[in-house]
């Protein structure tokens, strides 16, 4: 709104903007809102928790548009928060149908799959999702995943170094690969990957917890403690076990 410069006219003119600005506000009221903004109310009502009305919002973008792949998506998202898993799934097929190279919308059905312990087809996704965009860091990663649950432990070692590979910086990454290690019994390599991603994140309880298991293994008790500790105080819960039998070394 322009600024009015004439003081005399401040009497005349602020009465019709009152009034047009209560217009406007029902005018947004009374028409019909774009998908962006559906959208824009969807994210909210997700952030919030409120995961029946982000599921509304999404299913109003749908009903503007069938075809709308990331709405497709979306819902497939909020369905998994609601543990609906059937409907999640089906969005994300919706998705893929509208759009076979959404590289994210194959990542999502294969997390979604892999929670239901459909691995083969967990798999089928995410290296569908890398042929669409093969730099897809997490995907690499949850098929890694899955080659380290099945005990191949080299092919799942190469998709991890992929992740370093594409970003440096990834802290879980570098746990990723000292897992492998020590699945391998190569410990100073392990000890290695690990001390990597506590560089990175000094808050990576999980790396923490990993190097004061092997310390432990390796009879190196101080090391073990200081790790446990840090892993504990990080919010681990750690091996009641492990910490009595530390005890006398404190």
């Amino acid at each position: 709104m322009k600024a009015i410069a004439k003081y005399f006219l401040i009497l005349i003119v602020i009465p019709p903007l009152i009034s047009c600005a209560s217009g406007s506000k029902t005018e947004k009221k009374d028409r019909a809102l774009t998908i962006e903004e559906h959208f824009q109310l969807a994210y909210g009502a997700a952030a919030r928790g409120n995961l029946e009305e982000a599921v509304t919002e999404y299913q109003r973008v749908l009903k503007l548009d069938s075809k709308n792949a990331k709405a497709h998506l979306n819902l497939g998202i909020v369905y998994g928060r609601q543990e609906k898993w059937k409907k999640e799934i089906s969005q994300y097929e919706k998705a893929i149908d509208v759009d076979p190279n959404f590289a994210e919308a194959h990542f999502n059905l294969g997390v979604a799959y892999q929670g239901r312990g459909k691995l083969k087809k967990a798999k089928s996704q995410y290296e569908r999702a890398l042929q669409i965009y093969p730099n897809y860091v997490e995907a690499h990663t949850n098929l890694g995943i899955i080659h380290f649950r099945q005990g191949k432990f080299d092919q799942a070692l190469e998709e991890y170094q992929k992740t370093i590979e594409i970003n440096p910086d990834y802290a879980k990454g570098y746990y990723n690969i000292g897992s492998v290690y020590r699945q391998q019994k190569k410990m100073e390599e392990a000890i290695a990957s690990f001390k990597k991603a506590l560089e990175i994140n000094p808050k990576y309880a999980a790396a923490h917890y990993a190097l004061g298991v092997i310390y432990y293994e390796k009879q190196e008790v101080k090391l073990a403690i200081e790790h446990f500790d840090q892993a504990g105080k990080l919010g681990m819960v750690v091996d009641p076990k492990l910490l009595e039998r530390l005890k006398p070394y404190r």
